[in-house]
């Protein structure tokens, strides 16, 4: 049974940060972005070289756009294009100009870095805050904010957004569990901010210590950064008794502030004032129909240092742009599935993590905590699922509880898979990304890898 709460009086629907913008209509939703495509593209045209020599290999030129369906002449902006030109060469602006660089860990290769001047850091602050009311938060709350700050982004673009929301934030970062959880107490925190696995790591913890979240003034959750499933928002509610809202960005396009949920609950508005938001066959780059599931690509209308045309996202969605029950006009990005590049085929079957997980977070038993093994053996390729049971169930019980998962997973995935359970604690937990997969596939080679 859930403890989540319902929210505070008045609904989200009747506090609004920018009520104007937030309900525009959708006529002048497209002349705004239509006047701000215009100036983004001859910009980028006329000061981002690559992005140049891009066009003028396809033949099109900002003069091309003549309506809001011409973005589609346009070439795609990939994260190798930012690696390529590591690590200013996607600038629009003098070094001079930018305030503030941030970059991706770069585990997979040059490190992707984006910048920021004056008037992005004032605008992403704007967005995040606009985020945080359209979830739940207020200006009185206590925000206990446990992104990680320092190159990623989601720690400094919260912590801007809720002091420019008038709120009281506690710059936790990650780490520290223990700590944080007497913060979260001490300080009577009203909004949580972090990856949806490390907040089922603060709750964990928090079990272990004796401390009751459920009972203090928590209320409300912002979760992004990773995809999470139907399921774990569950687990995440019960156990912290808060309503947790799914939130949305990527460095590269801005960080978070770019999509939030509402409290319909369901979708996340993109913010279309500052975004053109396309789904593409992930294949063939054809732009697909609204409601049609694809790759989302996103194009920046108002970035200063670095504009993105046709940012190519690799999450999965669909669009949904009939009008939401909260009132507000901007289009829903529906719950991200997994990523393209994160997709994972077994003997022919397409896998996404978020797939497994929603098969075995409602097993009883099973706790959201898994990573799934892939393996080459015998020239035949292997999955084999590690989850770990629930505290409280008796080890004698863990083979039926395989059994189960294993299947679930090939009723539901289409696959059949090795299911090793563990003991609480078994896996390692995350400050931020969970770990999702192990590919030992090239092991034999040299060649293993570690993804979210």
């Amino acid at each position: 049974m859930s403890h989540a709460r319902t929210l505070i009086d008045p609904p989200a629907s009747a506090y609004r940060f920018q009520p104007e913008i937030e309900t525009m209509s959708r006529d002048a939703l497209s002349a705004l972005q239509f006047r701000r495509l215009r100036a983004i593209l001859s910009r980028t045209y006329d000061r981002v070289a690559p992005y140049r020599a891009k066009c003028d290999a396809l033949g099109v030129r900002p003069d091309d756009l003549r309506g809001l369906d011409d973005l589609a002449k346009f070439p795609f902006s990939l994260k190798t294009d930012l690696r390529d030109a590591y690590p200013f060469g996607l600038f629009a602006v003098p070094r001079t100009d930018v305030l503030r660089l941030h970059a991706s860990s770069g585990t997979t290769g040059l490190p992707t870095v984006v910048g920021y001047t004056s008037g992005d850091l004032g605008i992403w602050a704007e967005l995040v805050a606009r985020c945080l009311t359209t979830a739940g938060a207020r200006p009185d709350d206590v925000i206990h904010n446990a992104y990680g700050y320092g190159l990623f982004t989601g720690g400094l673009g919260f912590h801007a957004g809720a002091e420019r929301l008038g709120a009281t934030v506690v710059p936790a970062s990650g780490g520290g569990t223990e700590r944080q959880i007497v913060l979260l107490r001490d300080f009577a925190a009203n909004v949580l901010c972090a990856t949806p696995s490390y907040a089922l790591n603060i709750a964990e913890v928090a079990e272990r210590e004796g401390v009751d979240l459920r009972s203090g003034p928590l209320r409300l959750g912002l979760f992004g950064a990773e995809p999470w499933s139907d399921g774990m928002r569950a687990e995440i509610e019960a156990r912290l008794g808060i309503v947790a809202r799914d939130v949305y960005g990527l460095s590269e396009v801005l960080g978070p502030g770019v999509a939030v949920e509402c409290e319909a609950a369901n979708g996340l508005h993109g913010w279309e004032d500052h975004f053109i938001f396309e789904t593409v066959d992930p294949d063939t780059g054809a732009v697909l129909p609204a409601g049609s599931a694809g790759e989302l690509v996103i194009t920046t209308l108002t970035k200063e240092a670095l504009p993105m045309i046709r940012y190519r996202s690799r999450d999965i969605s669909r669009l949904e742009r009939t009008r939401c029950a909260c009132g507000r006009t901007h289009v829903r990005i529906m719950r991200i599935t997994g990523r393209s590049d994160d997709m994972i085929i077994i003997r022919g079957v397409n896998v996404y993590p978020t797939q497994v997980e929603a098969a075995l977070v409602d097993v009883p038993g099973a706790s959201p905590h898994y990573q799934l093994v892939l393996e080459n053996t015998g020239g035949m390729d292997r999955m084999t699922v590690e989850v770990e049971a629930d505290p409280r169930l008796d080890p004698v019980g863990y083979p039926a509880l395989a059994s189960e998962i294993a299947h679930r997973v090939k009723s539901l995935v289409g696959i059949s898979a090795a299911v090793v359970v563990l003991g609480a604690g078994a896996l390692p937990r995350s400050l931020g990304k969970a770990i999702r997969v192990r590919d030992l596939r090239g092991a034999a080679l040299g060649n293993s890898n570690v993804r979210n």
